[in-house]
């Protein structure tokens, strides 16, 4: 373990050093290194982190045996961790709960199967908060996972173990899902790009498919945009939806000069904070001085957003609680879920005649996405509603009323793209006062992501963001 100051990070002078995925892949091909040798340098960095408890499960003798034999891609070799909601052949998954024994997976899952084509070796499961339902990985009665940043602060969620392993340094790219900001938030918070593609882009996990609002997109957390757009194109090889426009590999800026419509404060009554407005302020100056035309733009849904998708989300947690033994295995028992899961819940019960005015409304959030979306080429806006708080702020062991009047505040803006199912991006432009990442956020129209990873490259080029071994 490397420590500077409060940070907790795992670069040091082995086969990763402090390359990207793309880094790593190439110095495989060319014979510098091995695949074994780079799978058991991210093992040994996992291990010197192990405070940060950002991996549930690990597969390290089954990831030393693929790297025997590894498979061809453009990542070949390069080390992984998938989130803990989604089926490993072998593995449990466990959902971040309590609330039952998960039992070894008989095959994987399809977005597991669309990842490793990549050539990817995964070295195990990373954490997630209970089910994916909160936006910072913390635990009732269990350890957090921590920010490699901060320890004190959180990692965000839910992909936040996979965003501290990747911070960190213990490997440059991990799997994450994204069903209301579970890829960009806790890219924000640990200093990473996060990007959530299109719905449909990616290959479903079963349990997505069925939902009436399709929210979950599969995808990845990377240190460096060309690590983004490197795998959405080898993604792509394996599978490419035919109704959305191919991305392709995007390898740099494009010279086209957008419109950018700025959104500073959310739907939900609750100005953003100082720190937060100062950062999206300051992206939009440097968009308009890179030539971009910039200027106010407005959200394409009202107030009435914030209860719909806070009863849909109850409505996952009910189908959750409701089917639980079915989905789960016999011995879930919902009495040992978390206080927000069980909330969500009874929110759900109490507002349940709502249920087709709802549906109705959040299938209808593209429709008027697309519309914004025929004024502006790329929306930004802030991430969340105010900077990463410390670890306890949102701890689901307080009570529900109190934890859901915060995450309103806090999840402000991400929601919004998973229920239009648009493309969106979080790039770590700036640093908070207490040293840790902040985050800003970029939204294109249905299928664009070519555009939000030509932007990216643009501005990380521009103003590169921190390195924590730095």
């Amino acid at each position: 373990m490397t420590t500077s100051a409060t940070t907790v990070h795992a670069f040091r002078d082995d086969a990763l050093g402090d390359l990207d995925a793309t880094g790593v892949a190439a110095r495989i091909a060319s014979g510098e290194i091995t695949t074994r040798e780079a799978v058991a340098a991210a093992i040994d960095r996992a291990e010197a982190v192990s405070e940060l408890a950002a991996v549930e499960t690990a597969d390290f003798e089954r990831a030393l045996d693929a790297a025997d034999a590894p498979r061809g891609g453009p990542f070949a070799g390069v080390p992984t961790f998938v989130k803990d909601n989604v089926d490993v052949a072998g593995l449990p998954t466990g959902q971040g709960s309590a609330a039952f024994t998960p039992r070894p997976a008989r095959s994987d899952s399809p977005a597991v199967t669309q990842l490793v084509s990549a050539g990817l070796v995964s070295l195990g499961k990373s954490r997630l908060p209970e089910f994916g339902f909160s936006p910072t990985t913390e635990f009732a009665d269990a350890e957090p996972v921590r920010n490699p940043w901060n320890p004190l602060y959180s990692s965000g969620a839910s992909s936040g173990g996979a965003a501290a392993l990747v911070a960190s340094g213990v490997v440059p790219i991990a799997h994450g899902n994204d069903g209301g900001g579970s890829i960009r938030i806790p890219s924000a918070a640990c200093g990473l790009v996060g990007l959530k593609p299109t719905r449909g882009r990616m290959l479903a996990d079963p349990q997505d498919r069925s939902m009436p609002v399709r929210l979950v997109t599969q995808g990845v957390l990377t240190r460096t945009v060309r690590d983004a757009a490197g795998y959405y194109a080898a993604a792509e090889t394996h599978y490419r939806n035919p109704k959305l426009p191919p991305i392709r590999l995007v390898r740099g800026p494009s010279s086209t000069r957008l419109r950018i419509g700025v959104v500073v404060d959310s739907v939900n009554g609750t100005a953003t904070d100082d720190e937060t407005r100062t950062a999206v302020r300051a992206t939009a100056d440097l968009l308009s001085d890179l030539g971009h035309h910039v200027e106010e733009g407005p959200l394409p849904v009202g107030p009435e957003f914030v209860e719909d998708f806070s009863i849909y989300w109850g409505f996952l947690s009910f189908a959750l609680c409701a089917g639980g033994k079915k989905m789960l295995g016999p011995d879930f028992d919902k009495a040992r879920t978390d206080n927000l899961t069980r909330g969500l819940d009874a929110l759900y019960r109490r507002n349940v005649a709502k249920t087709p005015r709802v549906l109705y409304r959040l299938q209808r959030t593209a429709h008027r996405a697309a519309q914004l979306f025929g004024t502006y080429d790329v929306i930004l806006s802030p991430v969340l509603g105010h900077t990463t708080p410390k670890l306890g702020f949102l701890s689901p062991a307080q009570s529900f009323d109190d934890l859901f009047e915060k995450l309103i505040t806090y999840t402000a803006f991400t929601p919004l793209n998973n229920a239009a199912g648009t493309p969106a991006i979080s790039l770590p432009l700036h640093t908070t006062a207490a040293g840790v990442p902040l985050g800003v956020h970029f939204s294109a129209a249905h299928g664009d992501e070519r555009t939000l990873l030509e932007l990216a490259f643009e501005l990380e080029q521009a103003r590169p963001w921190r390195r924590i071994q730095d």
